[in-house]
């Protein structure tokens, strides 16, 4: 076997495969997520390897014992060994949020492209790398301007303490007149004061400032204290 760059060479299988996880990777980078370049490189460079291994195995063997190989059994089992390191990328925070699913989807997608340059459809996979990364980056911010109101929204949590219990639906009905809107309320009395602690989720427009959030609630009658955190 020589080395060969022509097309679905090995080495030009892996040039393609490392080329579109780079562009990959730094997608990853650019977002500081737990995903960089060099664990997306190994991916896809691993991933093609034994791709192509698994699918020159399998002709190898059915020519040497005359008997049919399946091609792509090593290849299979690539991606349930990538399912261990997506769910190691999800977190779910103490306040309930999870992250890290993009993330996590990315690493599959990013085994799959080496899988399909592997095998030998590069042409594929840098169809497929596009339309991720359009997928990824381009229409969610599409989707802010010609979707439906909720995707231009955001979340907000908010714990906030009072003095006065019986405002507390005041204060909701309040930030309702402010394009507040509350999905889930918790109310409970803080032990050995007269205040009391509402949380809630709410909706917002997702170009105002959080601190503007904060600002607006902390004036609102009988308000002693505000905690928020945007998602």
């Amino acid at each position: 076997m020589y080395i060969s760059l022509e097309p679905n060479s090995f080495l030009f299988n892996l040039a393609i495969a490392t080329i579109l996880c780079t562009v990959i990777g730094i997608e990853r980078e650019l977002k500081r997520k737990p995903l960089g370049l060099k664990t997306c490189l190994v991916i896809g460079i691993m991933s093609c390897l034994l791709t192509f291994v698994s699918v020159a195995g399998a002709e190898a063997y059915s020519v040497a014992h005359s008997k049919p190989m399946d091609p792509l059994r090593l290849a299979a089992q690539i991606v349930s060994g990538i399912g261990f390191l997506g769910a190691g990328v999800i977190l779910r925070r103490n306040n309930d949020m999870i992250s890290g699913l993009t993330t996590a989807a990315m690493i599959w997608g990013a085994g799959g492209i080496g899988i399909a340059c592997g095998a030998g459809f590069w042409l594929e996979a840098v169809v497929a790398t596009a339309l991720l990364l359009i997928s990824v980056e381009f229409l969610p911010f599409l989707m802010k301007f010609i979707g439906p109101k909720a995707l231009r929204q955001k979340e907000v949590k908010v714990k906030i303490t009072m003095n006065e219990e019986e405002h507390l639906t005041i204060l909701l009905k309040e930030m309702k007149k402010q394009q507040m809107k509350a999905r889930k309320v918790r109310v409970k009395d803080l032990r050995d004061t007269n205040l009391q602690q509402m949380e809630v989720l709410l909706l917002v427009d997702d170009r105002i400032y959080t601190t503007d959030i904060y600002y607006a609630i902390k004036k609102m009658e009988h308000v002693v204290g505000v905690e928020l955190e945007s998602r």
